[in-house]
């Protein structure tokens, strides 16, 4: 079944883009959810009219993407946890301490957008991948550090 996004879906295409789909997908969630809508000549021609505002509108966002992903790119974050034996940390380092480590950096990202490849439960630095936009990922270097006594929370 063919559809018009309405909005930008990662696994998709980008607003606007007419994408084929399996009918029940389309039926029974982009549609009633209004990320998309059916292939018809009403929604063609609306597609037609509305192509100038949507590339404007697409080149905004690509622009803030790349904008973050040069901020982003080649950081290095230090993050404290208490250490055990053999360097193992007590817990381990999630997305929610990258994004409180960017944020104390000057940097805001959602931490959903955070793609750590593996737990990281160790001392040492780790390279982890932060999605700013649509195709867009910037990488940034983790440094696990044991916590000094002044640290502590």
């Amino acid at each position: 079944m063919e559809i018009i996004l309405k909005e930008t879906i990662e696994t998709l295409g980008q607003e606007g883009e007419i994408v084929k789909v399996k009918p029940g997908y389309a039926r029974n969630f982009l549609v009633p959810s209004q990320k998309a809508v059916l292939v018809n000549k009403a929604s063609l021609a609306r597609l037609e009219k509305e192509k100038q505002a949507i590339a404007t509108k697409l080149a905004d966002q690509k622009r803030r993407a790349d904008g973050l992903a040069g901020q982003l790119e080649g950081k290095v974050i230090t993050i404290g946890k208490r250490v055990g034996d053999e360097n193992r940390i007590f817990g381990s380092v999630t997305n929610n301490d990258i994004t409180t480590a960017l944020q104390l950096a000057g940097v805001t990202v959602d931490k959903k957008t955070i793609t750590i490849p593996d737990t990281i439960k160790t001392i040492g630095e780790y390279k982890v991948a932060i999605k700013t936009g649509y195709q867009t990922t910037a990488h940034i270097l983790i440094q696990v550090v044991p916590e000094t006594i002044g640290d502590a929370k």
